[in-house]
């Protein structure tokens, strides 16, 4: 689910009946059960992307250390010098490398869409979790201006 999808949602279930209160209220539970499990796929979701990033980082160690088999770069379709011809750069300076390969980059914004995603997911449970002082918070309002 992207996080566009998720705040359209949020959109329509964050609405408050003004006059059916009683309803609202009981709607909470049900509105906490469907974004706790939401919450917990994204957390899923975060996981597999966090074990993913470390085995393709692994592979590029392996690819960029020289110790790939030809067989394993010609199925991952790369190029058999990572290097274009440059000597092999400095172990501290491989880590230009790392941050600048493009299937790690684009794993790495995976991640941090996710990670996005899950702090939405808080947010929003934490305003399900508050939601009775607002709807409290209103019917104290409505007894004020009815002179109660």
């Amino acid at each position: 689910m992207t996080l566009n999808e998720i705040l359209d949602m949020w959109e329509k279930d964050s609405q408050i009946d003004n006059i059916n209160l009683d309803e609202t209220s009981i709607k909470s539970a049900k509105l906490h059960a469907k974004y706790l499990s939401l919450l917990s796929t994204a957390k899923l979701n975060l996981k597999k992307k966090q074990m993913e990033f470390d085995s393709s980082k692994k592979d590029k160690w392996l690819y960029f250390e020289g110790k790939m088999t030809k067989t394993d770069i010609e199925e991952r379709g790369w190029k058999y010098d990572p290097f274009d011809g440059m000597t092999k750069p400095l172990k501290t300076n491989m880590d230009h490398y790392y941050k600048t390969d493009p299937e790690l980059t684009k794993i790495e914004s995976q991640i941090e869409y996710q990670k996005v995603i899950i702090d939405t997911l808080i947010d929003i449970m934490d305003n399900i979790k508050w939601r009775h002082q607002n709807i409290r918070n209103i019917i104290d309002w409505k007894k004020f201006t009815a002179g109660a």
